[in-house]
């Protein structure tokens, strides 16, 4: 997902030289108050039979001590088991963005505390010193040391049978990688010749990129450490063709798909691939307790089932979920509050903060060399927005409730201009067409579809993941307003691999997919997702490939208009002032405004959820938002509850 590089609003830093990094400073972090801790019910036959050691030796020394009260919440108990639907099994890697412990993390309040980390000292902007909690560990039991840290980068990151691109994006700055220093146990020192104003915001993605990893465990599968027999034997087990990819497959870290992988989030897979029922446990080594001394998560268990895609709706309304959001969309709240007393549960709804809750990305890295060419044109990409009637859209799939317009920033962001949202945004059939008249599309075949310059019918393939009816109901929608003028779409639904995989390769020449995952920006926080530096950007992956393995693959951007969003998006990087930022964002809004990069749809839907009445600590109100937030993540679902 996308990488955030800026620094919000106040960030836990501290530095004689903090403020090049953020706009201000708040302590590195908060004295925990003294606790007594209490033993976990679920816990305490194993603790009593030596199977584990007491709560407090479990915890570290410094837990992080959360003050539920301070932010209006309800103190709870510990116990129950949490039931959520997933449609796919690859999905339960989504419990690693909603447990959400993170090095450092976003508040609600979109602030970036430490959590995993004690504390974090930023000199200059460019040298960061973390500072661990000590007596932490692995949700084995085993000590979480820097050790971890100087795994990962000696023997993984820079390790090329592992890491054949190098080390991940988040570490490299301007170019450049940084200097890791091991200071101690409990302490690590990541440094850049220039300020890197994104690093913090980086490790506190959905998608976490794990710049350490549990050494202990993994060193058995690496060449370096174990004994060649062994490590032989254990390759052949696994059925791979050598110790790197075997060693890459237990090493995912936020996947969910290893349980014996130790991990640091609030509970543990327990479940191996494949499987229609993944049971979680809570971590008995995790490292935030309430005011109380009760150890965090309170709820002792996860368990996800997996359902038909088409059945998750039906199946919440049932009540066979405690918190539902995932295959839920606006479509289904009628039935689900028709259900709410049967069901045992209440829906509330949170504004989903996306660019676009679906968008249409133009591939200007397709293959085929005549719709290359045809992508790569303004005036197509403003005839099919043109084409697109979205108020038609908004009435029949969204109650009218939605706002219609460009893939852009949200209203409720800082950033927001009304031309941003309505630049070629409004229906006009006349003008789409004699914009594809301009671009020589002025023959049609007997079918009244336009012919392209190689005398094929104009007949856009869209490529989704056919995840949810919505998508397909609002591309069924878009092919019958692009009839009327001479565009024939069809719709190709696949699996989400596959269909990235296609768009990355430039098989597919359109996709769909939602807008930008970062809707609600500020001025502090990082425009790389408007500019083409990933490569799971689908509407230019091979530049952004090229971006991210510093030219070794995909292609360098060859249109001016991409070629200036990078640029700027370094000016963004070595700017000095919140007013220097805010220009470069508008620069780069209305650069998108004006060429229709990614065609939008509507924004600013509405996400039901269903809730369980008896689960405290559900916010009623909030923003469904991956990036900052991971949707649940930012709420800490450790802290949710069952009452009676």
């Amino acid at each position: 997902m996308r990488l955030l590089r800026g620094v919000m609003l106040s960030v836990a830093i501290v530095g004689a030289a903090a403020a090049a990094a953020a706009p201000a400073k708040v302590p590195a972090t908060v004295t925990a108050p003294a606790v007594s801790f209490k033993e976990t019910p679920s816990l305490a036959g194993e603790v009593g039979r030596k199977a584990l050691p007491a709560i407090g030796e479990r915890l570290p020394r410094e837990p992080s001590v959360v003050d539920l009260k301070g932010r209006g919440r309800e103190l709870g108990t510990q116990g129950g088991v949490l039931r959520m639907l997933l449609s796919k099994e690859k999905d339960v890697r989504l419990l690693s963005a909603w447990g959400y412990a993170r090095l450092v993390t976003w508040t609600p309040q979109l602030e970036l505390k430490p959590d995993i980390l004690k504390s974090i000292e930023v000199k200059d902007g460019r040298v960061f010193t973390m500072h661990l909690r000590a007596g932490h560990k692995w949700s084995d039991g085993t000590p979480f040391t820097s050790e971890d840290f100087r795994y990962f980068w000696e023997d993984v990151a820079t390790n090329k049978d592992l890491s054949p691109k190098g080390p991940p994006v988040e570490l490299i700055n301007n170019g450049a990688l940084p200097k890791v220093e091991i200071v101690d146990a409990t302490t690590v020192r990541y440094s850049w010749t220039k300020p890197h104003p994104g690093f913090l915001a980086a490790l506190a993605q959905a998608r976490e990129p794990y710049i350490y990893r549990p050494a202990h465990y993994l060193k058995q599968f690496h060449a370096k450490y174990a004994v060649a027999a062994a490590l032989a034997a254990k390759v052949a087990a696994g059925k791979v063709r050598s110790w790197a990819q075997l060693h890459n497959r237990l090493d995912s870290m936020d996947n969910n798909d290893n349980p014996a992988l130790p991990t640091l989030q609030p509970w543990v897979a327990t479940t191996a691939m494949p499987a229609n029922r993944f049971v979680f446990k809570r971590n008995p080594f995790f490292h935030r307790v309430d005011s109380e001394g009760k150890q965090l998560p309170y709820i002792d268990g996860i368990e996800i089932t997996i359902a038909d895609a088409g059945l998750i709706a039906a199946k919440a309304a049932a009540g066979d979920a405690d918190l539902q959001a995932r295959g839920l969309s606006l479509a289904d709240i009628t039935v689900l509050k028709a259900n709410e007393a049967n069901g045992r549960y209440k829906v509330v709804t949170w504004p989903i903060a996306k660019g676009s809750q679906l968008a249409l990305y133009p591939n200007l890295n397709a293959n085929d060399p005549v719709w290359r060419k045809l992508m790569r044109e303004p005036k197509f990409r403003r005839a099919l927005s043109l084409g697109i009637d979205r108020s038609d859209i908004n009435r029949a799939l969204f109650f009218g409730l939605a706002t219609e317009g460009n893939n852009t920033v949200l209203k409720s962001s800082p950033l927001f201009r009304p031309s941003y949202l309505s630049a070629n945004a409004g229906h006009d059939a006349k003008t789409a067409g004699a914009l594809l008249d301009e671009l020589g599309l002025k023959q049609r075949n007997a079918e009244g579809t336009r012919l392209m310059a190689d005398g094929r019918a104009l007949e856009l393939i869209v490529e989704n993941a056919g995840e949810a009816k919505e998508e397909s109901d609002v591309l069924q929608l878009i092919a019958q307003h692009y009839k009327a003028i001479g565009v024939k779409l069809v719709i190709k639904p696949s699996d989400r691999t596959v269909m990235r995989s296609r768009a990355y390769a430039g098989e597919a020449v359109m996709t769909a997919w939602a807008g930008w995952d970062t809707g609600i920006p500020t001025p502090e926080m990082s425009p790389d997702e408007l500019a083409p530096t990933r490569q799971d950007t689908l509407n230019w992956p091979k530049w952004g490939q090229y971006f991210e393995s510093n030219g070794a693959a995909g292609e360098a951007p060859d249109i001016a208009a991409a070629q200036e969003l990078l640029k700027l998006s370094a000016t963004w990087s070595a700017a000095k002032t919140p007013a220097e930022r805010k220009a470069v964002w508008e620069k780069m809004l209305q650069i998108h405004a004006e060429q229709q990069f990614i065609i939008g749809t509507v924004s600013g839907v509405m996400q039901p959820i269903v809730v369980r009445t008896n689960l405290h600590n559900v916010p009623e109100q909030g923003v469904f938002s991956w990036d900052p937030g991971a949707q649940f993540g930012m709420y800490r679902m450790d802290e949710f509850w069952f009452g009676k």
